[in-house]
C-alpha cells in the first residue's frame, strides 16, 4: 500500500525479483492517484487500485472498501509502503496481525508524521527506524525490527531523513522477505520471526 514517491515498493519489487526472496508483490492499492508509486508498479507489470478517502461518503465506508480493494489480490502480507492513512475496526478485522509498516523513529518514541522532527527537536544522539506490527494506534503496533542511525552534529531532519530512509527500505525488504520465508508469530507486543 503506498501513497507517494514509491522508494519503499522499488526496493521490494527489485528484492521479489530474486526467487530465494519468498516474497512477490502481488497488488498495489493506493490512497492516491496520479502518484508515482502507482507508476512504478505499472511499470514492473503489478496490478493496482487507488481507493481514494474522497471519493466516500465517510472514513469507515472508504475503510471497507480499502479492505475489499486488498483482498482482490489475496495477500498473506499487507505491507504499509510509505502509506499514510490510519486504518479502521473494518480494515484491521480482515488483515489484523498481517499489516506491516515502517517508521523513521526508534518506537515507542516519537511515533507520529514528524518521528525525525520531534527526534531532533528532543536532542536526541541515536534515531533510526522500527518495522511494526499495524493495529489501531498511531504507530504503536507490536516492533518486529529496528535499526539505529546515528544523530550528526550537522542533521536537520531533511540529512537525518534521508540517511534513516535509506536503512529503513533496506529493514523493510529483509523483515518482507523474513516473514514469507520463515513466518511471523505475534503474542502480545512479542513478535518472532521464525
Amino acid at each position: 500500500m503506498v501513497s507517494g514517491t514509491g522508494s519503499n515498493l522499488r526496493a521490494l519489487l527489485e528484492a521479489h525479483d530474486d526467487p530465494a526472496y519468498g516474497a512477490r508483490v502481488v497488488g498495489v492499492v493506493s490512497d492516491r492517484p496520479g502518484i508515482r508509486a502507482l507508476e512504478i508498479a505499472r511499470e514492473a507489470g503489478i496490478p493496482t487500485a487507488v481507493v481514494a478517502l474522497r471519493d466516500f461518503e465517510d472514513r469507515a465506508a472508504w475503510d471497507r472498501a480499502t479492505a475489499e480493494a486488498v483482498g482482490v489480490f489475496a495477500p498473506d502480507l499487507v505491507v504499509l509502503a510509505g502509506f499514510m492513512k490510519l486504518f479502521g475496526p473494518d480494515f484491521l478485522a480482515r488483515w489484523g496481525g498481517r499489516i506491516v509498516n515502517t517508521h523513521p523513529a526508534l518506537l515507542p518514541s516519537f511515533p507520529g508524521a514528524h518521528g525525525v522532527r520531534d527526534a531532533l527537536a528532543y536532542g536526541v544522539k541515536v534515531s533510526g527506524c522500527t518495522v511494526i506490527v499495524v493495529d489501531e494506534g498511531v504507530d504503536s503496533g507490536p516492533i518486529v525490527a529496528q535499526v539505529a542511525v546515528p544523530v550528526e552534529a550537522d542533521d536537520d531532519e531533511e540529512s537525518l531523513h534521508e540517511r534513516i530512509k535509506l536503512v529503513e527500505r533496506a529493514l523493510l525488504v529483509d523483515v518482507v522477505g523474513r516473514i514469507a520465508r520463515e513466518g511471523m508469530t505475534v503474542d502480545g507486543r512479542q513478535v518472532r520471526l521464525g
